[in-house]
């Protein structure tokens, strides 16, 4: 049976002489794996360009509620992004937030809020030519709502990172942030996309900040791992 749905593309492998596998988050069906044939090809109707890490698409799909390898009958990126893949900023931006999401969303099932809130990030990103310095980070602080662990905002003067709440004392052990940290994630917390401009970082708080967040994804997300691809993205930042 055909179904319509919306996807992102997390990941392609080449599979074969001229096919990939592709990892696709989809509106309707959460994270699949497809085959699509002969995108190596030159006139290929799917090309592999079309499924870049990030890109936007279109699809339609035979579904089976297998687990296994699905197949398609027609993807178009849809919206054709304008400047992330031309952008050397943008273009880290993705490639960053690209490993954190193959790592963070893993569910074989819809998520309709969730992928709402990455599909829409993405094309606001494309749009965006102010504040990118800060989006990785924003995007990181928001993106944990929708896994589960958004932690609620109450000021305090550490951030207990293995409870993900906010303390009065001084928690145990070494997964915290104190001051001044403490307050610039609290920022993080309260800002939107829409005032993101308002964020004033420095290169070295937003380094910490990152470093941060990541050990905070790592305690509540199993088998996360380490995260490579922020330190490219710091030298393109500055």
């Amino acid at each position: 049976m055909l179904h319509k749905t919306r996807g992102i593309v997390f990941k392609t492998t080449d599979y074969g002489e001229s096919s990939v596998i592709v990892q696709v988050f989809t509106e309707k069906f959460g994270l699949q794996s497809y085959i699509i044939n002969a995108v190596k090809k030159p006139k290929a109707k799917i090309s592999r360009n079309m499924l870049q890490p990030l890109h936007l698409l279109d699809m339609v799909v035979y579904h089976k509620n297998t687990g296994q390898v699905q197949r398609v009958a027609e993807v178009k990126n849809s919206p054709v992004l304008q400047s992330i893949p031309y952008d050397v900023i943008k273009s880290s931006l993705a490639i960053f937030l690209n490993e954190v999401l193959y790592k963070a969303v893993r569910q074989q099932s819809a998520d309709e809020n969730l992928f709402g809130f990455v599909f829409n990030a993405i094309e606001w990103l494309d749009h965006q030519s102010e504040g990118l310095a800060n989006f990785h980070l924003l995007f990181l602080v928001r993106l944990t709502r929708y896994l589960g662990f958004h932690p609620a905002l109450f000021q305090a003067d550490y951030f207990d990172m293995k409870n993900g709440v906010f303390s009065k004392y001084k928690p145990e052990g070494f997964s915290y942030l104190s001051p001044p940290h403490t307050q610039n994630f609290y920022t993080l917390l309260q800002c939107s996309f829409e005032n993101i401009q308002q964020l004033r970082f420095s290169n070295d708080e937003r380094r910490y900040l990152i470093q941060k967040l990541l050990e905070y994804y790592a305690l509540h997300i199993e088998s996360f791992g380490n995260i490579r691809s922020h330190e490219v993205l710091e030298e393109v930042l500055g």
